[in-house]
């Protein structure tokens, strides 16, 4: 994995620097699902891969009838499963926008998740986007022993996805984000289930940053000291852990992880560790997420704040 220098602009694609992921991301938007289809069947033993090629894709078929139309025309796993992605991006966007509509797409989304996990029985992904969409009937599932608050939550379906796949990352951040207070959880119970998913991860997953992304979704900027938070032992502990321990393993991804390495910069930059800061910022080259900053204001205002004060170029700087 090389992402890349930065050449004074940031790059907002969610492709990044999987090229093959940007032109068929091309191709859908003028209609054409081919190279979406080779882009999807090559990853069909990558279960990461997979899933975020299948989601940055829906994202961009989802308003189009592209989906249904390959649907359709070549039906096959590829085309089941991105039909799957763009109905339940589709569910998410009404629920979201407190639509009516949303009951009868969540549904239609739920019957393209069955769908296609019927077609290829090993692949996770139709089963994560099935857990996307249970934050819309929130299941009350037992929470298993060892967490504090005991949350019930789709626990069930999680743990089918995690016989699949133990470390399945959109898995894991699926799960937690059906305990965040704007989905109809608590504070309390995303914490606890940010703690122990992380905890049971290898120190070198990823799945370590669960913690940093629940300590974002909790920020209120009324709170007194709240931009400090970050600064407390624990959370530079966790930050640092995960700079020691994943971060250098990020070299050898297939492609830059960029929204986990924008949390990690973010989470060490509020922490006044920028030399480590410094070096996650230059690993992400010139690719740009809206979050974590969008949570904290404009997401290029606060990333380009946060470049500057670890002596990084920034846009417009030349």
């Amino acid at each position: 994995m090389a992402a890349g220098s930065f050449e004074g602009q940031y790059v907002w694609s969610p492709a990044a620097d999987d090229r093959a992921l940007a032109r068929a991301c091309m191709d859908v938007r003028t209609g054409r699902y081919l190279s979406a289809h080779e882009v999807l069947k090559e990853a069909r033993e990558d279960f990461e891969v997979r899933a975020h090629r299948s989601l940055v894709l829906a994202s961009v078929a989802a308003d189009s009838d592209l989906a249904e139309r390959w649907l359709a025309e070549e039906p096959g796993p590829e085309a089941a499963l991105l039909w799957a992605r763009v109905a339940m991006l589709r569910a998410l966007r009404m629920a979201d926008a407190g639509d009516r509509r949303q009951g009868a797409l969540a549904r239609i989304a739920q019957s393209a998740c069955e769908r296609a996990a019927k077609l290829l029985p090993k692949d996770p992904t139709p089963w994560v986007a099935q857990l996307a969409l249970t934050r819309l009937d929130r299941p009350q599932d037992p929470a298993p022993k060892g967490l504090l608050t005991a949350p019930a939550g789709p626990w069930y379906l999680f743990a089918h996805i995690l016989r699949l796949d133990p470390w399945h990352r959109e898995a894991h951040h699926r799960f937690l984000s059906f305990f965040f207070t704007r989905y109809g959880g608590s504070s309390g119970a995303s914490w606890d289930v940010a703690a122990f998913l992380s905890q049971r991860a290898p120190a070198t997953s990823s799945l370590r940053l669960l913690p940093l992304v629940a300590l974002v979704e909790d920020y209120n900027p009324s709170e007194l000291l709240a931009d400090r938070t970050w600064e407390q032992p624990q959370w530079i502990a966790t930050a640092m852990g995960i700079y020691r321990n994943w971060f250098p393993g990020v070299a050898g991804y297939r492609f830059t992880p960029v929204l986990d390495l924008a949390y990690l910069a973010h989470a060490l930059f509020m922490a006044k560790r920028e030399f480590e800061a410094r070096e996650v910022f230059t690993a992400m080259g010139p690719y740009a997420s809206r979050m974590p900053w969008s949570a904290f204001g404009d997401p290029e205002e606060q990333l380009t704040r946060a470049r500057r004060s670890c002596g990084l170029p920034v846009p417009h700087d030349g």
